[in-house]
């Protein structure tokens, strides 16, 4: 598949699955759904690998590094995010998660000493500043006390999280090790590590057996999970952590579309102006710099001779 409908799809995908995850709030606590949800998902990964013939056996030494990369990307950043959202609203949860653009430039500076361009920082500025301006009316009731940090902090942390597995992932590619197996351990462990963190929280592994419930929690494990995943990790290796993670921040716009359709929602001189500054933003950092084309200086004639006093 190409970049620009790996990346559509990324998009399209984990912009809706906002949607899908209000779905799975109720009766089964959030623990134990992450662990429904990267368990299903990693038992697909392994039947896909094995009908393929990609290899599953790998390393002690590799299996830690999917150890880590599962902890990190698919269990503790999802814990914290969720553990975000009792304190406050989503739409701080969102803006906090989109500074994963900002995250990955960093730790892609430290980690792999990739070199950022300007377009990539005004890119992010103007999409960031579109999701302020998207959820200003919300933004703008919230009182910054006690609770308000305490949910800014598990995001931004989760958001760490979530930033050092897309390295570990870059990491992966890099080893050659084949992508879908990488992601079919890593969801692996993640789920493990998450029960291991539910049980010791006395979480009760209960399920909900309603449609609403089921649907969701298939979407979200084979198309949030396998296919987006699969999505986005390519083309974190392709085109760098930097733009492929700008499709974090267009993922509010997604999902206010959907819930457009779906639940009804208003639109304002907000939602318009804060869309467009989005968009605007993606085109920025996706853009692509034309290389200035280098100017050969005329040779002198193999005849000419220097001149004598």
């Amino acid at each position: 598949m190409n970049n620009t409908f790996l990346y559509i799809i990324t998009v399209l995908i984990w912009g809706s699955t906002w949607i899908a995850i209000n779905y799975q709030l109720g009766e089964v606590a959030s623990e134990v759904s992450i662990v429904y949800r990267f368990g299903l998902a990693a038992i697909v990964l392994f039947a896909y690998c094995k009908l393929k013939g990609l290899p599953l056996r790998f390393s002690l030494r590799h299996h830690l590094q999917f150890f880590f990369f599962g902890a990190t990307l698919f269990s503790v950043n999802y814990y914290l995010l969720y553990s975000a959202q009792q304190h406050i609203n989503s739409a701080l949860t969102c803006i906090a998660f989109s500074m994963i653009m900002f995250l990955n430039v960093f730790n892609a500076r430290i980690w792999y000493g990739t070199k950022i361009t300007q377009q990539v920082y005004l890119g992010g500025i103007l999409g960031l500043f579109g999701i302020i301006t998207l959820f200003w009316p919300q933004i703008s009731d919230t009182q910054l006390g006690a609770e308000t940090l305490l949910g800014l902090g598990f995001c931004l942390t989760g958001t760490l999280f979530a930033s050092t597995g897309n390295m570990l992932s870059m990491k992966n590619q890099r080893l050659n090790l084949p992508l879908m197996s990488a992601n079919a351990w890593g969801m692996a462990y993640g789920a493990i590590f998450m029960a291991i963190i539910a049980m010791i929280r006395g979480r009760t592994f209960n399920f909900d057996y309603s449609f609403s419930y089921i649907s969701s929690l298939l979407y979200l494990a084979i198309f949030g999970s396998v296919i987006a995943f699969g999505s986005y990790l390519t083309l974190l290796n392709r085109i760098g952590a930097h733009r492929a993670s700008y499709a974090s921040i267009m993922f509010p716009a997604v999902a206010v579309v959907i819930s457009t359709l779906v639940e009804g929602f208003s639109w304002t001189g907000y939602t318009v102006i804060g869309l467009l500054f989005i968009l605007a933003g993606n085109l920025v950092v996706l853009m692509r710099t034309k290389k200035p084309v280098a100017i050969a200086a005329p040779l002198a004639p193999h005849t000419a001779k220097p001149l004598s006093r």
